[in-house]
């Protein structure tokens, strides 16, 4: 890994199955422009990640002039998080017409805490009125 105070060459921001990236894409094509080491990345990001499950795992890779890199993993997207809540494969088709499962206040408030982090919100109240129109936008109807 490399130190923060080096010249900055590139931020890349992909989303990768957690302990399953491989030189293929889009790992592969995005390091490689940058001269990153892909093979190196791959086995760090599986390491790092391989405790997530079988979730998407976004990271945000930061590139040096020196082609060297260091990565942050970020909590998974609320809509991955929305389904794997109510054990859907996929959100509704029509979002405004077809309700595809509903989400109680609880539910909405533990996948709010899980993502606060990475959430644009200053409290708990914002995030959960984020990951509701989150849920509403994938057809899912929210309890209050």
């Amino acid at each position: 890994m490399a130190k923060k105070n080096k010249p900055v060459q590139a931020l890349i921001k992909l989303q990768i199955k957690a302990g399953k990236a491989t030189p293929a894409p889009p790992v592969g094509p995005a390091l490689g422009q940058h001269g990153v080491n892909i093979m190196e990345f791959c086995k760090a990001y599986n390491d790092k990640s391989k405790d997530k499950g079988d979730t998407v795992v976004p990271v945000e890779i930061t590139v040096y002039k020196d082609r060297t890199f260091s990565f942050v993993l970020k909590t998974s997207p609320a809509s991955i998080l929305i389904l794997q809540q109510l054990g859907l494969s996929s959100g509704s088709a029509r979002p405004n017409t077809e309700i595809v499962g509903t989400l109680t206040r609880d539910q909405v408030t533990a996948i709010a805490r899980e993502k606060m982090q990475d959430l644009n919100a200053n409290d708990i109240e914002m995030a959960i009125r984020i990951i509701a129109g989150s849920a509403r936008s994938m057809g899912v109807r929210v309890e209050s």
